[in-house]
């Protein structure tokens, strides 16, 4: 039999950590979420902007974005504010989580607007922009709930829920939801987005000196679907 890694939170290797969203944390947004993933913790807040991008505007559709961020003291030592501009690792996570959450939503039912989802890390311990995904696609669907309650749009134009999990291999174990220890020494790690049906949106891996094959490949997508539908569990369940 194989032997499995001790992890030092003591999951199991394909066991998600505490998993905990608290809806409405931010009333004043149209949708928001508290997720908290183990020690990482991300508000997300989805807010209505009744106009498009300069781009979009006569197409008849609307538009999903996102913007994130790291507290200063979300992380063990002070995280400078990016006061002059988003770095290039935030835009990069910034336009993962946009097009995550845009493919739960049939943009064309949501008109000429725009809903941007602020997804802000209060504390981080890995898995920070799968959080923000998860989190994100609830405070959106909450905003879309609204919006179509008060008779702004015509229909609901969430088509499926949205979820996102990371995976690695760490000392040779495949592992479900890495915290920071484990993602900062795996030989390998994904990033992993689907939607409720199963279907990919993303797929972001890669290998610190240790190629995989196929075959362990399709093993990780499968440990991450796993992952992902518990997740999709625990939003509808918030979402009622």
């Amino acid at each position: 039999m194989e032997k499995l890694m001790a992890r030092q939170s003591g999951r199991l290797p394909t066991e998600l950590r505490s998993i905990e969203i608290l809806v409405n944390a931010a009333p004043y947004a149209e949708g928001s979420a508290l997720i908290s993933c183990g020690n990482t913790r991300v508000l997300c807040a989805a807010s209505l902007e009744p106009q498009v991008p300069g781009w979009l505007r006569g197409q008849q559709r609307g538009w999903v974005t996102a913007e994130y961020s790291l507290l200063p003291r979300s992380t063990h030592t002070r995280t400078r504010r990016e006061r002059s501009g988003p770095s290039g690792r935030t835009q990069e996570i910034q336009r993962l989580i946009g097009r995550s959450l845009r493919a739960a939503v049939d943009l064309e039912a949501l008109g000429e607007c725009m809903i941007t989802v602020d997804c802000d890390v209060l504390q981080a311990d890995g898995g920070t922009r799968t959080a923000a995904i998860t989190g994100g696609y609830v405070a959106l669907a909450l905003a879309l709930r609204k919006l179509h309650a008060e008779g702004l749009i015509a229909t609901n134009p969430i088509r499926y829920a949205v979820a996102a999990i990371s995976v690695g291999v760490v000392e040779g174990q495949m592992l479900l939801d890495l915290d920071y220890a484990e993602d900062s020494s795996a030989d390998l790690d994904c990033n992993i987005v689907q939607t409720a049906s199963g279907a990919f949106v993303e797929v972001q891996g890669t290998a610190e000196g240790m190629p995989i094959d196929r075959a362990q490949l399709d093993a990780l997508l499968d440990l991450a679907s796993q992952g992902i539908a518990r997740l999709i569990t625990i939003q509808q369940a918030v979402l009622g």
